[in-house]
């Protein structure tokens, strides 16, 4: 059973999302992400799982026709990220997301992980280099980078490139990070590497992370949604998901029966 007595860090709240085209993606969907707990969203592809994470950091709004109903709420301050007058510039500081395949900006590795800083008007270089060390520490790359701060990003391994991306989503001191399927791309040492991370930033912030690999998410996270159709089938603690889950769709899924 989930631990009540664990803080919800933000919840949806019978969230529905249509793309521009009318399509409804996400069906009134109600989940806790739960404070400094890693939760996993599990389900087969086109299932709505990146498009519930996006809503988060509210990158639907990139793309016009796209809408949004019900509500993300935040806590403890209890926003609601999807209100029409709530910055989502603000919103993606508090939330920040990690991609599928490693997306470093075409510039030097400092200058990656300066940039929300920059974006948000710091402009004093001694607090940008310690939050640049910091982020970069954070992400487990600091070690590696620290003499070669000014080479160009592409220069670095793929993993290093996605942790890289960690950094620069650290940089901002974010409450959630969002991870969409953040080792797709990656050998098997650096998925181990990345999964290792994201174990240790559960002390600092909460993580909402999409994956099709199931034991990665038996690996890593505390709670694990199953995602149907645009619905959420299931949703608890991971071990109970994964060796006695309620629903038979559920059992299904992670049995390999279906999907």
């Amino acid at each position: 059973m989930v631990n009540v007595t664990t803080p919800i860090k933000a919840e949806s709240r019978d969230l529905n999302f249509f793309y521009s085209t009318g399509t409804k993606a996400l069906k009134g969907i109600n989940m806790p992400l739960y404070e400094n707990k890693i939760t996993a969203l599990i389900g087969p592809s086109g299932c709505g799982k990146s498009t519930f994470l996006r809503c988060f950091n509210r990158m639907h709004d990139l793309y016009p026709g796209n809408k949004y109903q019900g509500e993300i709420i935040m806590h403890p301050d209890n926003t609601n990220i999807l209100d029409q007058g709530v910055d989502p510039i603000e919103v993606r500081m508090r939330i920040s997301m990690v991609f599928q395949k490693p997306n470093p900006f075409p510039k030097s590795i400092y200058e990656n992980v300066a940039y929300g800083l920059r974006v948000r008007g710091e402009s004093n270089k001694r607090i940008m280099d310690d939050k640049v060390e910091e982020a970069l520490k954070g992400a487990a790359l600091w070690n590696e980078v620290k003499d070669r701060l000014h080479d160009l990003a592409f220069n670095l391994s793929g993993g290093q490139q996605q942790r890289l991306c960690i950094a620069r989503a650290l940089a901002t001191d974010p409450e959630i990070m969002l991870f969409d399927e953040p080792t797709s791309a990656l050998d098997p040492i650096a998925t181990a590497n990345i999964e290792e991370l994201m174990s240790e930033l559960r002390g600092k912030l909460t993580i909402l992370v999409v994956t099709h690999n199931m034991q990665q998410a038996a690996r890593v996270s505390d709670y694990t949604a199953y995602m149907y159709l645009g619905e959420l089938i299931e949703y608890g603690d991971t071990d109970k998901i994964f060796t006695n889950p309620t629903r038979k769709e559920t059992e299904d899924y992670i049995t390999g029966k279906f999907g």
